[in-house]
């Protein structure tokens, strides 16, 4: 099993095509191609039968967490994919992953087997504190990467999700979840950005957005509900008296 730890500031942009174009540029010029350069990728989100970690993320609290599985491409039962938390604390990103095969991060989350590392026994105690996790939400999304030392800047697009086909085997389809050209730029650091980077973000008035994926599916789910909810009561559209 691998184990990975990354502590850092996230910060989202959201670009149309022209900003994308422009910013691009400069990042090739500036940055490489991490080792996950060109990707699609698959973060199975995991939550409780009350949705109470996107319920929470929602509110935009000082410390909140996730659970999620995460795969680069489609991955077989077999396949090695990443089980990882993620934490915000006051702004600073903390994240714990562990790498393992698909089926046994679900005899993981089914309480079949525990993970015997230190980054495991932590993903332990947070399956077993919320007690009733299950996958909820699968994201999907094209992803470019680049990284330069302790910058790296991630570029997504095509971003979907399902709430259903809740594994990392079923296909790369899904709902759309943003607009079409819609481009997210994060911006990940664990120190100060450089002034390069600054000035390119000033120089294309880009500025600095709050955006959950899962938060924003779940969102549009439950607006869903309210309204399937409510014509129950409606006739043509007109409430029932």
């Amino acid at each position: 099993m691998g184990n990975d730890i990354f502590e850092r500031k996230e910060i989202k942009y959201f670009l149309n095509k022209e900003k994308f174009d422009n910013i691009i540029k400069v990042i090739n010029e500036k940055m490489k191609p991490d080792k996950y350069a060109k990707s699609t990728i698959q973060s199975l989100y995991f939550d409780t039968d009350t949705d109470i970690l996107v319920r929470r993320s929602l509110e935009k609290p000082y410390y909140k967490e996730k659970l999620r599985l995460r795969s680069y491409g489609i991955a077989d039962m077999d396949s090695n994919v990443f089980l990882e938390i993620k934490k915000k604390y006051a702004g600073i990103v903390y994240k714990r992953r562990i790498e393992l095969k698909q089926k046994d991060a679900f005899l993981f989350i089914n309480n079949k087997i525990n993970l015997d590392t230190q980054i495991g026994n932590e993903i332990n105690y947070f399956r077993d504190y919320y007690k009733t996790l299950k996958p909820k939400t699968l994201l999907i999304y094209d992803r470019l990467a680049f990284s330069d030392g302790d910058l790296r800047i991630t570029f997504d697009t095509n971003i979907r999700y399902r709430n259903i086909d809740l594994t990392l085997d079923m296909g790369l389809y899904g709902n759309p979840l943003v607009e079409k050209d819609d481009v997210l730029m994060e911006i990940k650091v664990s120190s100060s950005m450089p002034f390069w980077l600054i000035k390119l973000l000033e120089e294309n008035n880009v500025y600095k957005t709050s955006f959950s994926k899962y938060g924003k599916s779940y969102e549009i789910n439950f607006n869903r509900y309210k309204l399937s909810e409510t014509y129950k009561y409606c006739y043509n559209g007109y409430a029932l008296t």
